[in-house]
């Protein structure tokens, strides 16, 4: 873990929300360019945090894998909201939850519904969505997949569909942790995992689920799961 002088260490969700504040801040012509932020993991890869595109509308990609899904839709980890605010503009009833609450103001300017929290802690109508998003790769949330999962599968209504972005098959799968990095500034470790195309099934059998083959679209990699 490589110690880093003279900055200022934030909590995660806080560092995360203060990076979202300034590239919407730039975009509307309030302020600087945002800093090039990233991504660190304990061995030390690192890869830039897609925060414009995050903050940017739903793409092409994103239509086709909301188009026609039912609803109601919960999004886990819905950041500034582009899905929930896709499928509120599409007619399609959803709510996003995620823990930095400028991510959740971000959406609900925006015109989603989005609520601040966690998704382990009480969810409004647990047991009655029909459909659950895990994109952006939060199949990494909270550091175990399994249990990740486990908790979607309880939030689904039977015969709920669950989207997760993966990574390309061959991927590394494993837990790991990670922080966010900005120039002078720096979060805490936390728990994160990744988890590649191939290896998803036996995560989604063991939380209860059925998983589809994974597929690929726009350079993205997905996977279909049901609850029975």
């Amino acid at each position: 873990m490589t110690a880093l002088a003279g900055v200022r260490r934030l909590p995660a969700d806080q560092l995360y929300g203060r990076l979202l504040a300034t590239v919407v801040a730039h975009a509307f012509g309030d302020g600087p360019a945002p800093p090039r932020a990233r991504v660190r993991s304990v061995d030390g890869t690192c890869a830039l945090l897609p925060l414009e595109r995050w903050v940017a509308a739903a793409d092409a990609v994103d239509t086709e894998l909301l188009a026609g899904l039912p609803g109601p839709v919960i999004d886990i980890g819905c950041g500034p909201g582009r899905h929930v605010v896709a499928l509120a503009a599409a007619g399609t009833e959803s709510l996003g939850v995620d823990l930095s609450p400028v991510a959740v103001q971000l959406a609900r300017v925006r015109g989603g519904e989005a609520i601040p929290g966690s998704i382990f802690a009480d969810v409004p109508r647990a047991g009655s969505w029909r459909s659950a998003l895990l994109l952006d790769g939060n199949i990494g949330i909270g550091g175990d997949p399994a249990q990740l999962l486990s908790r979607t599968r309880e939030l689904l209504a039977p015969g709920g569909v669950a989207i997760v972005e993966l990574d390309p098959p061959g991927a590394p799968t494993g837990r790991t942790r990670i922080r966010l990095e900005a120039p002078g500034l720096v979060s805490e470790w936390f728990a994160w995992a990744r988890v590649g195309a191939d290896c998803v099934a036996p995560l989604a059998e063991a939380a209860g689920l059925e998983a589809a083959p994974a597929g690929s679209a726009g350079g993205r990699w997905f996977a279909r799961l049901r609850r029975p």
